[in-house]
């Protein structure tokens, strides 16, 4: 049944208020949470880290989300070919950088353990905020 609110200014279904709406969405939030941004040039790299991190957050029963396929950065590098007569030829090198992000939610104390334990490679950035 709807009601008009005077406080809202408009028409408010009678069972629910938008106070008690805010008061669910804080309940169903985590406490805590775990965000990895993974960075590398290569594409095969990046995704066999991020199978690695969610492989170890799941045999710890914690609950994941992701990996979130953020936009690549281009940096493109202009180079002439010849240092004195061809100013209009030149190379053009450009640098692609993916990036993934993994959510955690719900860590325990093992969760943290496997994932500080897991061996990453050398290619990949890895950034972690709790």
């Amino acid at each position: 049944m709807l009601i008009w609110d005077v406080e809202v200014g408009g028409l408010v279904d009678s069972g629910s208020s938008p106070l008690s709406i805010g008061a669910d969405a804080e309940k169903m939030a985590p406490k805590q949470k775990i965000r990895i941004k993974l960075r590398s040039y290569w594409v095969r790299l990046i995704e066999d880290t991020c199978k690695h991190i969610v492989d170890a957050a799941r045999t710890t029963n914690a609950k994941t989300m992701g990996p979130v396929p953020l936009p690549s950065k281009k940096r493109i590098y202009c180079v002439l070919k010849s240092p004195h007569v061809h100013k209009d030829a030149r190379f053009h090198f450009e640098i692609r950088t993916h990036q993934r992000l993994i959510a955690i939610l719900y860590p325990t104390a093992q969760t943290i353990d496997s994932l500080m334990q897991l061996d990453l490679p050398a290619g990949v950035d890895v950034e972690v905020k709790l």
